[in-house]
């Protein structure tokens, strides 16, 4: 996995430089703890964090293949899982190696096929190559966005780095938010290249970058296409049943403890017995984990998201595949902790208001990372086969909006602003943003020729969820795992599934009645039948009121402070009124511009950005 940063400049001496670039490098020791390193020439600095995970004495970082030209020079985060494949057609190439690392591959490859090394490449992955021979950066991210990699450019060159924060750590860079940042943060469409801080951008999944001395240049490798869908149900079944199983096969690959994400629903289930089906032939025991709340399963009431509690389905789960399982029980002083917040925000760079979600996220992962460096994760599955309800719902299919926000009661228009200070709230005019986005998202997608109306209407909503929704869920998963030095891996990413799935006709994806109807069959031969009938649930969120008045208690701290500057972003009579109400009244919509609110003031704390409102 690990973290990786970086300077270019074409006009100042950078050997002077390495404080800066140690800083920089510095701010992901949590990416990479077990190792780190740095390159520093006169045009180039590079750095590294590592978190072991192949090859453990072989594959430190920068990695550098020196030829007369000049020196060739990887900082790697990621896997490649098809490295074993690669390196054996490389070395009948006649490539040596020096070690056993997947690293290594992506550098051999690069000096064999140059940038069209990433058409080799089956992972995820976020890279950059300084090439000394033409003195020439080339900035690289997985197909589906599953690595995150952020860049900023200078009028000299550029800076880069994994996460924000690295960026953050150079003077050069204005710490600086402006209305477009916000406006992004509020209506969360999930705009490809946003990354809030003024001046900065991420990279857009599927894309590479090179940077020389005439500028930045990008280029788009990977894109979903339209491609007409031959085979016939069963075909498909038993072609989905092959994909996973080799998928799941490959990314069990790992030269440290692993375990997988068990939630009790049909995505991590999936995963879940897969892996237990791949390492029982290998003799191995599957570790899993859930976490779950103190009570929860005693005192579960169904509600507008889930109608049953997770706990006998993770259960059934664990006992069908006879999994080593562990349980992480939280209660509400857990998940409200003002230092777990701080933690979240701190990881993620962006008060993306998911409270109860990402603390408990973060605090699943933390314990995961007492028994494993790597766990895979049913992520995607529901973007990729259409789970989610409003897959279902004609009046979301058909809205002049994402499907998402008109059927989430938090992410409707009037609950991801009712918090926002009024006089902010007109300047953003979240309402126009989004409809633009919408529009933008929507003349993107490649349609068939001869398509129905209805198969190009559930073709533009699955492209939508594949490179808009998804991005923030795969984000999410990378900063809250690697804040604690786990990595994490998606099977449902796979770009040869996800093409194959994408271009299958929704008819098979639904031909049961039940959402993920292909997906159930071809995980069937692994799953016990309450899992196969269980209707989707989302990730789980407490029931227990005293998560609502703890969070209520810290908007009234919070409302007494007089130069509190998150009220210069939120209004104020609101948290006032919030801190008025009975907390066991508090709905979801209300709740989550709670969690928004304290995670604003969280992230103004931790960074004191300069806010450009007007």
């Amino acid at each position: 996995m690990c973290g990786i940063t970086g300077w270019v400049s074409f006009e100042a001496d950078l050997t002077h430089r390495g404080d800066v670039l140690d800083a920089m490098t510095g701010t992901m020791a949590c990416r990479g703890p077990d190792g780190s390193g740095t390159y520093v020439r006169t045009e180039v600095g590079l750095g590294h964090r590592r978190l072991a995970v192949i090859d453990l004495p072989g594959g430190a970082q920068p990695m550098t293949v020196s030829t007369p030209a000049g020196d060739i020079v990887l900082v790697y985060s990621g896997e490649a899982y098809n490295f074993q494949e690669l390196r054996d057609q490389l070395r009948a190439l006649g490539h040596p190696f020096r070690t056993d690392s997947d690293t290594e591959v992506v550098l051999r490859g690069y000096l064999q096929w140059g940038e069209s090394v990433v058409d080799h490449l089956d992972g995820m992955y976020a890279f950059a190559i300084w090439d000394g021979r033409d003195r020439r950066l080339l900035l690289v991210r997985d197909r589906m966005g599953i690595k995150p990699l952020f860049y900023y450019p200078t009028p000299d060159g550029v800076l880069f780095g994994s996460e924000p924060k690295a960026i953050l750590a150079n003077p050069l860079v204005r710490k600086a938010v402006d209305a477009d940042g916000l406006r992004e943060l509020v209506a969360q469409t999930k705009t490809p290249g946003w990354a809030l801080w003024k001046g900065m951008h991420e990279v857009v999944p599927g894309t590479l970058i090179n940077v020389d001395r005439g500028g930045l240049r990008e280029r788009t490798y990977w894109r979903l296409s339209a491609v007409e869908h031959t085979e016939d149900r069963e075909g498909t079944v038993a072609r989905v049943r092959e994909l996973l199983t080799g998928i799941v096969d490959r990314q069990l690959i790992s030269d440290v403890p692993q375990g997988v994400l068990l939630s009790g629903g049909l995505d991590s289930s999936a995963i879940t017995g897969l892996a237990a089906q791949r390492l029982g032939l290998r003799g191995e025991q599957v570790r899993s984990f859930s976490v779950d709340f103190v009570g929860q399963e005693k005192n579960f009431v169904p509600d507008e998201m889930r109608e049953t509690p997770d706990s006998p389905f993770v259960r059934d789960v664990a006992a069908h595949v006879g999994s080593a399982h562990r349980d992480v029980m939280l209660d509400p002083s857990d998940i409200s902790d003002p230092a777990v917040r701080r933690a979240t925000v701190g990881a993620r760079d962006i008060p993306n208001g998911f409270g109860d979600l990402d603390s408990s996220l973060y605090l699943l992962f933390k314990a995961i990372r007492e028994h494993s460096t790597v766990a895979l994760s049913g992520e995607s599955a529901d973007e990729l086969f259409g789970g989610y309800p409003w897959f279902h719902h004609p009046d979301a299919l058909r809205g002049d909006t994402f499907p998402w926000m008109m059927f989430i009661p938090p992410m409707s228009l009037a609950a991801r602003t009712d918090h926002i200070e009024p006089g902010l709230r007109a300047r953003l005019d979240v309402a126009a943003y989004t409809a633009d986005q919408f529009a933008t998202a929507r003349a993107q997608v490649e349609y068939l020729d001869g398509e129905s109306e209805f198969d190009r209407l559930m073709r533009m909503t699955s492209h939508m969820h594949l490179t808009r929704f998804v991005r923030g869920l795969l984000d999410r998963k990378d900063r809250l795992s690697m804040a604690v030095g786990l990595e994490v891996r998606v099977p449902f990413c796979s770009h040869e599934l996800v093409e194959y799935v994408y271009n299958t006709p929704w008819a098979m994806k639904s031909f049961d009645g039940q959402e993920k109807s292909l997906l159930r069959r071809a995980a069937a031969h692994v799953l016990p039948r309450s899992v196969l009938e269980r209707v989707k649930s989302p990730f789980p969120s407490p029931q227990n009121p005293g998560y609502a008045a703890h969070l209520q208690q810290q908007v009234k701290e919070l409302v007494a402070e007089p130069d509190a500057q998150v009220f210069a972003l939120v209004d104020r009579a609101w948290a006032q009124q919030i801190g008025s109400q009975d907390p066991a009244a508090m709905t979801m919509a209300v709740r989550s511009n709670v969690e928004r609110t304290l995670d604003l003031h969280v992230w103004l704390e931790l960074h004191s950005p300069e806010l450009l409102l007007d």
